[in-house]
């Protein structure tokens, strides 16, 4: 039985130096296989507050509370995967008239050259699988003739141009390389007004850049970004050139794709007021881009409008909500469906119809050929009308 023991107790002895080794000399390993924690615990500092509560004594309560002083493991999990992009654009020479005299013809094409090497506009993007697809936005390698991609490492490829959506202003792009680190992203992540994050691109051109913020507010709509929109926002500062970069949780996991700023002036920098495509929307979409090539929505076919203050009291409505009927398409679902302008959609398939982008959201992401069925309110009484979505044109 001793002996038993003693073989036991060596070898926990030398499992604990092992992992000791490994703690010290490659922490990840560790993290990574045995803890499942990120890289290595962030750096924190404890402080003690007070709290007024009515004490019988003149001594106060402390709490103890962490704060979390480094964001470090986080960014260095995400910065790998997010790249700089470069485009360029043909310009067409202002020397059409003169380009059969001899004397000039090296002059003009080395003006050509010059143009057509220069990258005229950047942005960012995300390194999304590991067989090289990068997610950005549309407007950032919109019209361009080439691209190029810079990974954190300073290598370069060209890039090729798989497919867009315009409506969410997005675009997929993919370099042929195997060694790369796709970012990492977890679907059951929830997100919360008041979030820490950390918005990584390239602003300016001046580099890879990471800012932090917190999540101001979720789900906004109505800024005539895009015609699809259910934008995080962030007080994170997203500059131009920040375009198509991530935007990370304090795991370093991606959350969403940079997309806009709110600017009083045109070029003008960050206000405070930043606006990123959720992440479960951007891959969504740009797994259908790389499988079909497009991206296919529903299409009802209908102009609505928003039931207002005035147009509520005007029908007698309980409650400022629902959708208002304003037009129909010829030879669409909508009128296939006998809708009628002044119809007002109260509910689609039993869950209420807030407003206008909600409605159009949802039925987008409805595949053609379905199904659904809408409660309207037709001359003051709740009607259910049962309608077969086509696809948008």
């Amino acid at each position: 039985m001793q002996r038993v023991w003693s073989i036991f107790s060596q070898t926990v002895a030398v499992c604990l130096a092992i992992i000791f080794i490994l703690a010290t000399l490659r922490p990840a390993w560790v993290n990574s296989f045995l803890l499942d924690t990120p890289l290595r615990k962030q750096p924190t500092a404890t402080v003690k507050i007070q709290e007024n509560t009515p004490s019988s004594s003149n001594q106060k309560p402390s709490l103890t509370t962490t704060i979390v002083t480094s964001y470090a493991d986080a960014v260095t999990l995400a910065a790998p995967s997010v790249v700089n992009i470069y485009t360029t654009k043909k310009v067409s020479t202002p020397f059409k008239n003169i380009t059969d005299v001899p004397a000039l013809r090296p002059f003009i094409q080395e003006q050509q050259n010059q143009a057509l090497n220069e990258p005229t506009d950047l942005g960012s993007g995300v390194i999304a699988t590991t067989d090289g697809y990068i997610l950005t936005n549309y407007h950032v390698v919109e019209a361009a003739d080439s691209i190029e991609v810079a990974l954190h490492d300073g290598r370069k490829f060209a890039a090729r141009f798989i497919g867009s959506d315009s409506d969410t202003d997005l675009a997929v792009l993919k370099i042929e390389v195997s060694d790369i680190k796709p970012i990492a992203y977890d679907p059951k992540e929830q997100l919360h007004v008041g979030d820490v994050v950390l918005a990584i691109g390239n602003p300016f051109g001046v580099g890879q850049t990471t800012t932090m913020g917190i999540i101001s507010a979720l789900g906004r709509s109505g800024l005539g970004i895009n015609t699809y929109e259910n934008f995080i926002q962030t007080d994170a500062a997203i500059n131009p050139g920040n375009s198509g970069g991530a935007l990370i949780n304090v795991n370093g996991n991606l959350i969403g794709i940079n997309t806009a700023i709110y600017s009083e002036t045109q070029g003008s920098g960050s206000l405070g007021i930043g606006f990123a495509t959720p992440a479960d929307t951007a891959l969504k979409i740009m797994r259908e881009i790389i499988d079909t090539g497009r991206v296919t929505r529903g299409w009802l076919g209908l102009e609505p409008q928003a039931v207002t203050t005035d147009i509520a009291k005007a029908f007698n409505l309980k409650e400022t909500r629902g959708v208002i009927v304003a037009s129909i398409v010829r030879n669409s679902p909508a009128e296939t469906a006998k809708l009628a302008v002044g119809d007002i959609i109260m509910e689609m398939n039993g869950k209420p119809v807030i407003g206008v982008h909600q409605l159009m959201n949802e039925i987008a992401a409805i595949k053609p050929e379905a199904s659904l069925s809408l409660t309207v309110l037709r001359a003051g009484k709740p009607t259910e009308i049962k309608v077969t979505l086509g696809k948008r044109p």
